[in-house]
């Protein structure tokens, strides 16, 4: 058992870190739809976000090198282009048409939307049989869904544009984390550290999404007088300079859900998500003057409702999958020599929740 001293300090690294994770994680929704005001090109401002967060993860790579003296990761072309450049493309879609988004839609209708991103990681879970399916996902795919049409239903700010883009990021989202599992739970390609896996991401999302950002915004951003057609050093080096901003709390935010997974479970990232998207809605009324009605709140209730039950659920079966293991015989099998049959209980127990939190990115 560990002391009270021990405990203490664990939950205060918890709460740290879901504190961290919430600045990020707020400060970049409400950041990108202030600057969606007064700067109508998305995609281009998710292309800057993508080049910083690239530097940064060299830097962060570089120095971590120089602290270590240990080699980092270097993936090959053939793994790099079949087995990282799908979860690069699904990523950068998923971002890009987010933000694209705030062009149309209120920060309380983008949030309650892409909390429909659970029914599809449930549902590409199931494809790539990384969930096994059982009665209580239909009660929750029910519940999500059934939140989600409350929510939408009469709003007095609703934008179908702006709704369709969002919903199809939530389904591209869910391609997009199921894959970043198997990516990252493939131990070979040795990118189980956040900071490789977005240092290879970066580049093949820039161009997955370039090609998006040239028929949208190329002809319109080559005309602005924000950037290209500018006749003053002073307002460009400001849209330079809010643009890096935003890039580093992109970065900031990638690296603080990977951390905190990484420290904690991917089931103190799931009940942090609950929490921070009720704090976003009660934001987003008193800072953004988003409307909800009784029925609308109603809605985000019963879908909060339907992500509780199955964060409920993984605990259960990540619980089941860990006893399970512990009742595996050791003797006669090399394969079976996992840190928590060859330590004291305590450590083992440490040991299998933190293989079940690497095991289950996000899900």
């Amino acid at each position: 058992m560990a002391c009270p001293v021990q405990f203490l300090c664990r939950a205060v690294r918890t709460v740290g870190l879901v504190l961290v994770y919430y600045v990020f994680s707020i400060g970049i929704t409400f950041y990108n739809k202030w600057l969606m005001k007064g700067f109508h090109y998305p995609l281009f401002m998710t292309l800057v976000h993508l080049t910083i967060i690239f530097c940064l993860s060299t830097l962060t790579r570089s120095a971590m090198q120089c602290w270590t003296g240990k080699p980092r990761v270097m993936l090959n072309w053939t793994d790099y282009l079949t087995k990282v450049a799908p979860v690069a493309i699904a990523t950068a879609l998923d971002i890009g048409l987010s933000n694209w988004s705030f062009l149309f839609i209120t920060i309380s209708l983008y949030t309650m939307t892409k909390s429909s991103a659970v029914l599809f990681i449930l549902f590409f879970s199931l494809v790539f049989k990384l969930e096994h399916p059982n009665p209580y996902l239909i009660v929750v795919v029910l519940l999500i869904a059934s939140g989600l049409f409350m929510f939408t239903f009469k709003s007095t700010q609703f934008n179908l544009k702006g709704f369709i883009m969002v919903l199809l990021a939530s389904f591209i989202g869910g391609i997009r984390w199921t894959l970043t599992q198997v990516l990252m739970q493939k131990a070979e390609l040795g990118l189980q550290n956040p900071i490789d896996t977005m240092y290879h991401l970066q580049p093949l999302m820039f161009m997955g999404l370039f090609p998006l950002f040239l028929f949208n915004e190329g002809l319109s951003l080559s005309t602005s007088e924000k950037l290209f057609r500018v006749n003053e050093l002073s307002p460009l080096l400001y849209t330079l300079v809010m643009l890096s901003i935003g890039g580093s709390l992109a970065f900031g935010l990638g690296f603080s859900e990977f951390l905190l997974v990484s420290k904690t479970s991917s089931l103190t990232l799931s009940i942090a998500g609950i929490f921070k998207e009720a704090c976003t809605l009660l934001l987003a009324a008193g800072l953004m003057g988003d409307r909800m009605s009784g029925l609308n709140l109603m809605g985000f209730a019963v879908c909060v409702s339907g992500i509780s039950l199955h964060v409920g659920l993984k605990t259960y079966y990540s619980k089941s999958k860990i006893h399970s293991l512990r009742q595996l015989p050791v003797k006669n099998s090399q394969d079976l020599e996992v840190p928590l049959l060859c330590h004291n209980e305590d450590e083992g127990e440490e040991t299998a929740a933190d293989d079940d939190k690497e095991q289950e990115i996000l899900l």
